[in-house]
């Protein structure tokens, strides 16, 4: 086999489906066949921007070694035929943040000229095998592996990404705990994730917010163990938290929502306790006019912006995965071939509705 079958975005909201050559691989790096790619919702604004040329979208990126160089395989711990979950991140490993372990805190893994991540880099930077939504993926020697648990289906380990955000958010980050009450705004994969790492940890009362339209993502949040939803835009978000605390309210709020901006964070801190947390995971993609400092100093109230994942928080994903206490077949809900990446990512985007909430491509379906 020398050519690969991958589906290339050529323009904005644009796919098509090409043979590249399979490339020849170093002492210190490799190649896997994917076996899943899950579509994030990060892909959609990408596939809507076609500044970067053509290129391999996926970064949720799952498959089995195909070949590994002799040095590679003595830093990864892995061996051909091993199935493994790839993270998007290519860090540089020498700076002060990947030396502390915070790899996504390093400048190569942000999106900017120059800087090489799984899902983004241009099919022009070689050898072109950047995203999972093509039969292989190159391994760069800078990648960052995770080996998938026996038992685990490629498609649920698909999710060790936005699972590792939640675990990264709610419990990490966030300090979610035993007896604490964590509220979660926005029912998309992200926030189902941080449903279930704050159960995962002992969270004494999860909810999980969203909108009438989110009705079946709300139903889903509940099996994947919220103890209540709201939807926002038909009842009384502060009522619902201090009926479930007893006026207690929250120790942690993460607020996942899309857009909302200033009325959104507000209303988040009108629902935490003097000396809780907010977590903003969402760009707002604009200032926050009226943000109210003021509520901020007097509930002393920690406010962080949190980004991405550590290595940690995938692997407690993998562990939750591996023990099967959550239904998480219930939120791998789509999967597509190579020939419908374009239909994927616009059910993802919205454009249509299919109750969908974690989509993957199935490069050999």
């Amino acid at each position: 086999m020398t050519q690969v079958r991958a589906a290339v975005q050529v323009a904005a909201k644009r796919t098509e489906l090409r043979e590249l050559p399979l490339p020849e691989i170093p002492p210190d790096g490799g190649l896997m066949r994917v076996l899943a790619a899950g579509v994030c919702g990060s892909d959609v604004p990408y596939y809507a921007d076609a500044s970067a040329g053509p290129r391999i979208l996926g970064h949720e990126n799952v498959g089995i070694v195909e070949r590994v160089g002799d040095l590679a395989r003595e830093r990864w711990g892995v061996a051909e035929g091993d199935l493994v979950a790839l993270e998007e991140y290519l860090p540089c490993g020498a700076c002060a943040d990947c030396r502390a372990g915070e790899y996504r805190s390093c400048l190569q893994t942000d999106t900017r000229p120059g800087a090489l991540r799984y899902g983004w880099t241009p099919l022009d930077v070689d050898p072109g095998l950047w995203g999972g939504f093509s039969e292989f993926v190159y391994l760069h020697p800078r990648a960052v592996l995770h080996r998938v648990p026996a038992g685990v289906a490629p498609r649920i380990a698909a999710l060790a990404l936005p699972l590792g955000n939640g675990s990264q958010w709610a419990c990490i980050d966030g300090g979610a705990g035993p007896g604490q009450t964590v509220v979660v705004q926005g029912p998309g994969q992200q926030g189902l994730a941080c449903v279930i790492a704050a159960k995962a940890v002992g969270a004494r009362t999860v909810i999980a917010t969203g909108l009438a339209r989110d009705a079946h993502r709300l139903d889903l949040a509940r099996r994947l163990g919220a103890d209540a939803t709201v939807q926002v835009d038909v009842e009384s978000l502060g009522d619902a938290v201090r009926a479930a605390t007893g006026g207690a309210l929250a120790d942690l709020v993460i607020d996942v929502s899309s857009g909302g901006g200033a009325e959104v964070v507000n209303g988040a801190l009108a629902l935490i306790r003097r000396r809780g947390t907010l977590l903003l995971a969402s760009y707002k993609r604009a200032p926050l006019d009226g943000f109210a400092i003021d509520a901020v100093i007097r509930g002393q109230i920690t406010v962080r912006g949190v980004r991405g994942h550590s290595f940690r928080a995938v692997e407690m994903a993998l562990a939750l995965m591996a023990q099967g206490t959550v239904d998480l077949d219930a939120m791998a809900t789509h999967a597509f071939g190579l020939d419908e990446v374009d239909r994927a990512l616009r059910l993802v985007g919205g454009e249509e509705q299919d109750g969908a909430v974690h989509v993957s491509i199935t490069p050999w379906k």
